[in-house]
C-alpha cells in the first residue's frame, strides 16, 4: 500500500500496491524556522491523485519561488510506501523512476547468525527510510545518516530483499532450499557473465528520486560491512512520474511500449501466477506469501533496431509503436486476433512477432508479472551504446512461468536477433514482513 503523507489521515491507495502496516512517519530534519506540518501540510491536496496516477501520472513541478522560500513536497516526493504487509513492497508498486539491483555475498566465516542479524539491522533501515525519516546512529557509526536525502520526501521509496540458491549452503540451511531456485536452463541469446549473475542477498531499490534511491543504496551497503559484499550492481530508470500528458504504459528504449500484456491484480489468478501460496508443515513453508524474481541484464543492439524502419519493427514486436495497439487493430488494451489476416492471405500479426510468442494463449496459460527498469552504461569497446533493459519478472514459480515463455521466445522471436542477455539470477523473496518481525525471519528463525 501507498500512501500520500500530509497533515491529515492518509489516503487509502487503490490500485496494486501491497497491503499492511501502519508505516507511521515521524518528524524528519526541515529547513530552519518551517515546521514539519507546514512543510508536508499542503501535499494533501493532490494526495489522492497521486495515488491514482501511480507511475504514469503525477503532479507538477516545484513551483518558482525565491531561494529562501520553502516549499511544500510534491505529490510525487510525499508518496510513501509501505513497508510492513502481507507482500514485500517493490512487486506490484507502480514503476519507479530510479532504481538500483544489488547482489551481496555473504563474507567468509559469516553464517546463519550474521544473515539474520543482518536482515534485522536492513528492515529497520528500509522501514525509517521508506517512511521519509533519516536513519539513528551514532555520528561516526555505521548507521549514521549521511544526510542525502534530508530535504526530500519518502518518494515512494521501496526495498526488496531476496536470497540465492547459494544463500542456503552457507547458512546450513539446505534443507529449507526450494526447487524454484533450480538453475535457469541455458538460452541461445546467453552471453552471461558469472560475476554479474546471481548471488547469496539480492535487494531492489526504487524510488522516485534518484538521490532518495542512492540514499538508501549508501545506507543499506554501511550496514552490510562486516558481513557481506558488493558482488554486482546495476542502476535504472524510468519514466518520471509527469513526464505524461496522461497515465500510460513505459516505454523502453527501443522506443516500444513495454508491459501491455503483465497480468492485472484484479485478475482472478493474479495471485496465484505472482505469490506463493500457503504449504503447512513443508520445508518451503516459509515462502507464503512471497515471490520469486527472475532478474536479467538484457542489452538492446539499438544500433541494428533503429535501422529498421518503424512498420518493420512493428511487425518484429506485433504492435503500433505509436500507442502499443496491437496490429490486428483496437487501442492498446484490445485483445490481439491472433488468427486475423490481411489482404494478402498474412497473418497481420506475424507468426514469430514477440507479443505472440510470449503471450500467455502460446504458452499454455504461463505468465509473470514483468517490473524492469531501463539501462545505460556508456558505450561498448565498439562504440556502440551498452543500454537495455533490466528485466525483472515475478511468478509463483520460474518453471511455471519466465522458463515455459523465454524456451518459447528462444525458438523464434523476431525480437531476439536484437537482444543479448548478459547477466542472470533467480532470487527466492519472502512474504512481508509483519510488525515487529524482519525480512526472512521465518527462514533464518524456523
Amino acid at each position: 500500500m501507498s500512501k500520500t503523507r500530509k497533515q491529515a489521515p492518509a489516503q487509502a491507495a487503490t490500485g496494486v500496491a501491497p497491503g499492511g502496516g501502519d508505516g507511521a512517519a515521524g518528524d524528519r530534519a526541515a529547513p530552519a524556522g518551517v515546521s514539519r506540518r507546514r512543510l508536508l501540510g499542503t501535499a494533501g491536496a493532490a494526495g489522492a491523485t497521486g495515488l491514482v496516477l501511480g507511475a504514469g501520472g503525477g503532479a507538477a513541478g516545484y513551483a518558482a519561488t525565491r531561494p529562501e522560500e520553502p516549499t511544500a513536497l510534491t505529490t510525487v516526493g510525499a508518496t510513501e510506501a509501505m513497508f510492513h504487509g502481507k507482500h514485500q513492497p517493490g512487486i506490484t508498486t507502480p514503476l519507479q523512476a530510479r532504481g538500483h539491483l544489488v547482489a551481496f555475498d555473504l563474507v567468509a566465516g559469516a553464517g546463519r547468525k550474521e544473515a539474520a542479524a543482518l536482515l534485522r539491522r536492513w528492515s529497520a533501515v528500509a522501514k525509517e527510510l521508506m517512511a521519509g525519516r533519516p536513519v539513528a546512529g551514532a555520528p561516526d557509526g555505521p548507521g549514521h545518516d549521511t544526510g542525502i536525502a534530508l530535504d526530500a520526501g519518502p518518494s515512494s521509496l521501496t526495498v526488496t530483499f531476496g536470497f540465492g540458491r547459494t544463500f542456503f549452503a552457507r547458512t546450513g540451511l539446505t534443507d529449507r532450499l526450494p526447487a524454484a531456485l533450480d538453475p535457469l536452463p541455458a538460452f541461445s541469446a546467453d552471453a552471461l557473465d558469472a560475476k554479474r549473475s546471481n548471488g547469496d542477498l539480492w535487494v531492489q531499490i526504487g524510488a522516485d528520486d534518484a538521490l532518495v534511491a542512492f540514499h538508501a543504496l549508501r545506507a543499506l551497503q554501511k550496514e552490510a560491512a562486516g558481513t557481506a559484499r558488493v558482488r554486482w550492481q546495476m542502476n535504472g530508470f524510468n519514466r518520471t512520474p509527469g513526464a505524461t500528458a496522461r497515465p500510460m504504459t513505459a516505454r523502453n528504449l527501443m522506443g516500444q511500449i513495454d508491459g501491455t500484456g503483465n497480468p492485472k491484480p484484479s485478475e482472478e489468478d493474479f495471485d496465484r501466477r505472482v505469490f506463493v501460496p500457503a504449504s503447512p508443515g513443508k520445508p518451503q513453508e516459509w515462502m507464503e506469501d512471497g515471490s520469486y524474481a527472475v532478474v536479467r541484464r538484457i542489452r538492446m543492439l539499438l544500433d541494428d533496431w533503429e535501422k529498421l524502419p518503424v512498420e518493420r519493427q512493428e511487425r518484429v514486436i506485433g504492435r503500433r509503436k505509436a500507442d502499443g495497439a496491437p496490429l490486428s487493430g483496437g487501442t492498446e488494451t484490445t485483445e490481439m486476433d491472433l488468427d486475423k489476416a490481411g489482404p494478402d492471405g498474412r497473418l497481420v500479426i506475424p507468426d514469430n512477432a514477440h507479443a505472440r510468442i510470449s503471450s500467455p494463449e502460446e504458452n499454455g496459460g504461463a505468465a509473470m508479472l514483468r517490473r524492469p527498469f531501463s539501462y545505460h552504461d556508456g558505450s561498448t569497446e565498439d562504440g556502440a551504446p551498452d543500454a537495455g533493459l533490466l528485466f525483472i519478472c515475478w511468478q509463483a514459480d520460474p518453471f511455471r512461468g519466465f522458463v515455459p515463455v523465454q524456451r518459447k521466445l528462444d525458438r523464434g522471436d523476431a525480437l531476439s536477433p536484437f537482444l543479448r542477455h548478459e547477466a542472470s539470477g533467480v532470487f527466492a523473496v519472502p512474504g512481508g514482513a509483519a510488525e515487529g518481525e524482519y525480512v526472512g525471519q521465518r527462514l533464518l528463525e524456523s
